[in-house]
């Protein structure tokens, strides 16, 4: 591999000229081949597919990204994305501001940053709304993600260098001394915990028709489900929606099943609702018996370090019979078929650094795949492509 060499005389290429004039070739990046990916991630990540001007220009938009985030997230707040976006002949600053009430000063400061940014593009003096603009004005999960960085993240983001270092989430000190947020999530500022919630109920609730099809398959009898990590009530309200027979017993810490009895309160099928309190990361807590027909755990386990996940899948190994079956709902990052999908899921994960717990994040399918068979179990059947990029891995115990 004689790549940096080249890299470096183009480096200084760029530092020292400021311009560069000589079209550079791709390079390869060779990845591990334990490694797997999608055929689409692969084709993305496994080539070089920027120019030497492209790569600088991107660089740049690395070191001002605080910048962008917040101009852009602004445009939005204070409506000027949407009055330029309802006006398609364009608008002037001085229109933008009468609209607004932002001065003149702060209508163009915000525009021309916008207009570097990407999201208006400008013609005879007037702003019009571009193709990013329209995508960050109106996609749902783009404004899930910017709510979610924003109130949970950004500041705790500063402590990154320090919760990867010591492998706990320093950031979370921003809102309160507990050993990970889930300690603390009744107990958040109120727009954090909205924002928190909106995130991680945005990606799981789309996959839920989908998931209770899998579940409740024709033929597959489900009678006791226990739903592990459940911190809201609503998979077990769809449960109890989908099937009128079936019995629900959400495993969960005692505040949060508090939690949990408050927002299925006056719901329909809320008597076949239970709740059973154990903190998971207490080696000795055992899965309640007799055995469950399903154990389901969405979005759960990637609350936790590969230990910890081994150790929580073993317990439940333990808990199941011949006829049992665990059913593991994640997003994994490999599997995903877009790879704006992945992107977002793999920046995910520092959030688990800085905010959660500090050591685990979203995972690379092997890496489950090896905690599951560590556990004392084997997978049947991986089904993808559920919702919002989810996979579910249908598990039984080993023989």
């Amino acid at each position: 591999m004689h790549i940096l060499p080249h890299w470096k005389k183009l480096s200084e290429s760029i530092r020292d000229s400021g311009l560069i004039f000589i079209i550079f070739g791709t390079f390869d990046l060779y990845m591990k081949p334990e490694m797997k990916m999608s055929p689409s991630l692969e084709k993305v990540y496994s080539h070089e597919h920027m120019t030497a001007l492209e790569a600088q220009r991107f660089a740049q938009e690395i070191a001002f990204a605080p910048v962008v985030f917040q101009v852009s997230r602004l445009m939005l707040e204070f409506g000027v994305l949407k009055y330029i976006c309802e006006n398609v002949e364009g608008v002037t600053i001085d229109q933008v501001a009468e609209n607004t009430g932002l001065t003149k000063y702060a209508a163009k400061v915000l525009l021309e940053a916008s207009l570097s940014i990407g999201t208006v593009l400008i013609k005879d003096g007037r702003f019009r709304i571009s193709k990013a603009g329209w995508f960050l004005l109106n996609d749902r999960m783009v404004k899930a993600n910017m709510k979610f960085n924003h109130d949970v993240n950004y500041l705790g983001l500063f402590h990154l260098e320090e919760a990867l270092k010591e492998s706990r989430p320093a950031g979370l000190k921003v809102f309160g001394e507990w050993p990970t947020i889930y300690e603390g999530l009744s107990s958040l500022p109120d727009d954090v915990r909205e924002s928190w919630f909106g995130f991680d109920h945005f990606y799981s609730d789309e996959s839920f028709d989908a998931a209770l099809e899998v579940v409740f398959k024709e033929g597959h009898r489900v009678k006791r489900l226990l739903d592990v990590g459940e911190n809201t009530g609503k998979w077990a309200l769809r449960c109890v929606g989908y099937d009128p027979e079936v019995e629900v017993t959400v495993m969960d810490l005692p505040q949060q099943l508090q939690m949990m009895r408050k927002n299925i309160s006056g719901c329909s099928g809320e008597d076949r609702i239970h709740g059973y309190a154990a903190d998971l990361l207490d080696e000795s807590v055992a899965f309640p018996a007799p055995p469950y027909d399903v154990i389901w755990m969405s979005q759960f386990l990637d609350c936790f370090s590969e230990e910890e996940i081994t150790d929580i899948c073993r317990r439940a190994a333990e808990s199941m019979d011949v006829h049992t079956r665990l059913y593991i709902m994640e997003t994994f990052w490999d599997r995903q078929k877009y790879e704006t999908a992945a992107y977002c899921l793999t920046l995910t994960s520092v959030y688990f650094t800085a905010m959660a717990n500090g050591k685990s994040k979203m995972y690379h399918s092997d890496d489950m795949v090896g905690c599951v068979e560590n556990a004392g179990l084997e997978i049947e059947t991986v089904i993808d492509g559920l919702g919002m990029g989810h996979s579910i891995m249908i598990c039984k115990k080993k023989q």
